[in-house]
């Protein structure tokens, strides 16, 4: 009812002629404005989050807690991101240098094209983050967290390959549980390399839970001050 009454009065305001001038706003549409009219988008409008960012040192932009890759020639410049429901774009000086779809579900996703990697580094560009990841989840999600962290860690992603890919194996060498259970021990108290996943291990302390640990005796060590050595007074 209320539609109906909007449309009448509206057509009354269109036909009601100028005070200062001749005709009325619908004689000024057909006589100037529909001539100048154009078609309608094919697409529907669709909303875009926009976010200024910098490539870092990896070709990669952070968006939403995933990264995505631009070309290497890029890297520490500025750029855009813009961001709609299904899609992610980076823009560059006006231009789209890269796409991707918008990665929601997940978080540390790494998406990149092997045509924006340094030559250096498209010699392993099945090796790519999230492949790693991908291979790591085989084993278990203390073990996914892991090796994202040992990437995340580095300057380049690239940097923590090597000790990922380590890890990885030593389920072949042990198990994908004791791993698994070495992982979640390692994140626990931060010892995030391979050298630390090969003791745990080795002296197979991922056979413990580590909430058994707190009674457990300090190690005593003269560069080991403990907490009493804070509760001095300094004179």
């Amino acid at each position: 009812d209320l539609k109906q009454v909007v449309k009448s009065l509206l057509e009354e305001a269109n036909n009601r002629p100028f005070q200062k001038r001749e005709g009325c706003r619908k004689s000024l549409f057909h006589e100037v404005e529909k001539a100048a009219l154009k078609p309608l988008p094919n697409k529907p409008y669709q909303y875009a989050i926009w976010k200024k960012a910098k490539v870092n040192i990896d070709y990669h932009v952070e968006f939403e807690g995933n990264y995505y890759s631009t070309p290497y020639q890029l890297v520490k410049q500025p750029v855009e991101i813009r961001a709609t429901y299904s899609t992610v774009e980076i823009i560059h000086k006006g231009k789209r240098v890269s796409s991707f779809p918008r990665q929601q579900a997940n978080k540390h996703i790494w998406k990149t094209e092997p045509e924006h990697m340094p030559p250096n580094h498209q010699k392993v560009t099945e090796w790519t983050p999230e492949r790693i990841t991908k291979w790591a989840s085989s084993i278990g999600p203390y073990t996914s967290s892991l090796v994202t962290r040992i990437m995340a860690s580095k300057e380049h992603p690239e940097l923590g390959y090597r000790s990922c890919m380590g890890i990885i194996r030593l389920a072949k060498v042990y198990s994908p549980q004791r791993v698994e259970n070495a992982s979640k021990r390692a994140l626990a108290y931060g010892a995030t390399s391979y050298h630390s996943m090969v003791s745990i291990l080795e002296k197979g302390l991922d056979h413990l839970d580590i909430e058994e640990e707190a009674d457990v005796p300090p190690i005593l060590h003269e560069n080991i001050r403990g907490m009493k050595y804070f509760s001095k007074e300094v004179n």
